[in-house]
């Protein structure tokens, strides 16, 4: 047996493939929209995939099923549970997949989502009886489950979600031997949990022991502590569970209709008409000078997430890229079904030389200056945009909290008569943030280089709203 753990940072997804070599067959889990790594890898193996599971209907990304099932003519896979536009085979509690001596069973496991499956993976030249692992999605994760209130939107509550997850996990999962390898389909900076691990492997005794959500406590205590505190869903998440239940164009597809170079005169008369310009470059080099309107997030971060809160599907999307990375851009926005990039501005910002007038910069302050600002007659208002629990920890006096994700919602009540000053932790989001500001008419606009790290690291104090111990 061959067995192979695909991780993606950015997403903080882990996918898998477990392929056997008598029978030259290969199955994939919860693969990424883009394919590439699961051909090649069966290319140097040998191998040729034969099946392609997904544990759930995901909604913090798009899968790369029908990309696989076009590509290597794979069968899907669901649970039994689940209902999609395209052909696939439903499995129940107990069904069995075997190809030479790999046996992978299915468990339905629902809470996260209802149609959660869990697969068992017995290596059957080690044991028919003791599995080597169980591949868990997004029910169990390694120190944490999977949130059940993801599907709200679409009539499920996640108070009988979560009932249905503590089910799963005590009758299904923790019935298995402790020393069964956990596989989940995420790790820490997911937004699939509240306390994933950076560990993408474990083993059940070790959970068991050690995962918040598995200590003994009721079903009634279990769907209160594992509901509190949960980070908030971007709203691409209930578009994305959708599109991967519906039959869709491949990535492959969607990159040959919007990856077009366009000239600036093109970009311009596109952004008239309402495109979205996204300045994929570093945010130091997008304060230095950007074109007037574009909105910065940086592939250095996490680009996609980022993406899909602050972007809207409705308008099409232009890119401003360092060249020879314009469809690293596209394809990153591919993965959680932004499939309408219109194209790239050809050359990057090179394009904008002989159009300094198009061009506008942004100021990134240090520390000790923006601190000598905000005692002036004049400060700045300081807008704070991480999150409401980084918040808590520590705070800048006297900056007032907008989260990010909730910036364009709250964009009347600022003023536009006074200089605003914008911090993060340290740089990525203000620059978003700062990026959507300006494009919105606000023409005062700084940030914090560094963001609070940087604060902290010039010495200067810091208020907390948690009380001290």
């Amino acid at each position: 047996m061959i067995f192979k753990q695909f991780y993606l940072p950015c997403l903080a997804h882990a996918s898998y493939m477990i392929g056997e070599e008598e029978t030259g067959t290969a199955a994939v889990f919860d693969p990424q929209r883009d394919t590439d790594q699961y051909i090649s890898f069966t290319s140097e193996h040998k191998l040729k995939i034969k099946h392609v599971f997904l544990t759930h209907l995901h909604a913090d990304f798009v899968a790369g099923h029908l990309e696989l099932r076009d590509r290597a003519g794979a069968t899907i896979y669901l649970g039994a549970k689940a209902k999609a536009r395209y052909a696939f085979t439903p499995l129940r509690d107990g069904a069995i997949v075997e190809f030479g001596r790999v046996r992978l069973k299915a468990l339905e496991t629902p809470g996260h989502t209802p149609e959660s499956i869990s697969i068992v993976v017995y290596d059957l030249n080690a044991s028919d009886m003791n599995p080597y692992a169980v591949l868990t999605g997004d029910t169990l994760f390694i120190g944490d489950v999977g949130r059940p209130d993801l599907r709200v939107a679409l009539g499920w509550s996640a108070k009988e979600l979560g009932s249905m997850l503590f089910d799963s996990l005590h009758t299904k999962l923790l019935a298995l031997p402790d020393e069964s390898l956990v596989y989940p389909a995420h790790g820490a900076g997911s937004l699939c949990g509240k306390a994933l691990s950076k560990e993408t492997v474990s083993t059940l005794g070790e959970q068991r022991r050690s995962n918040y959500a598995l200590q003994p406590m009721s079903k009634e205590a279990f769907v209160q502590v594992v509901t509190a505190d949960q980070p908030e869903a971007p709203a691409y998440f209930t578009y994305d569970a959708v599109l991967n239940s519906e039959e869709r164009p491949t990535l492959d597809q969607s990159l040959a209709r919007g990856m077009n170079p366009l000239t600036l005169e093109t970009l311009l008369g596109m952004q008239g008409n309402g495109a979205q310009i996204l300045d994929t470059r570093d945010a130091t080099e997008f304060a230095a000078a950007h074109l007037s309107g574009s909105i910065n997030i940086g592939l250095g971060g996490q680009y996609a997430t980022w993406a899909g809160t602050v972007l809207d599907r409705t308008h099409p999307i232009v890119i401003i890229a360092d060249p020879g990375r314009e469809s690293e851009a596209a394809i990153r926005l591919g993965r959680i079904g932004f499939d309408h990039v219109a194209g790239y501005l050809k050359d990057g910002l090179r394009s904008l030389e002989s159009r300094p007038d198009l061009t506008v910069s942004t100021e990134r302050l240090s520390a000790p200056f923006a601190s000598e600002l905000l005692l002036s007659e004049k400060a700045p208002l300081a807008i704070d945009v991480r999150a409401a629990r980084e918040r808590e920890q520590k705070y800048i006096a006297g900056s007032l909290s907008i989260p990010l994700n909730h910036l364009a919602e709250k964009l009347d009540a600022l003023p536009k008569d006074r200089s605003l000053l914008v911090y993060c932790a340290g740089g990525y989001r203000s620059s978003i943030a700062a990026s959507l500001l300006e494009r919105n008419g606000f023409d005062r606009v700084s940030e914090i280089a560094g963001g609070i790290a940087g604060w902290e690291a010039a010495g200067l104090p810091v208020l907390t709203t948690q009380p001290s111990a």
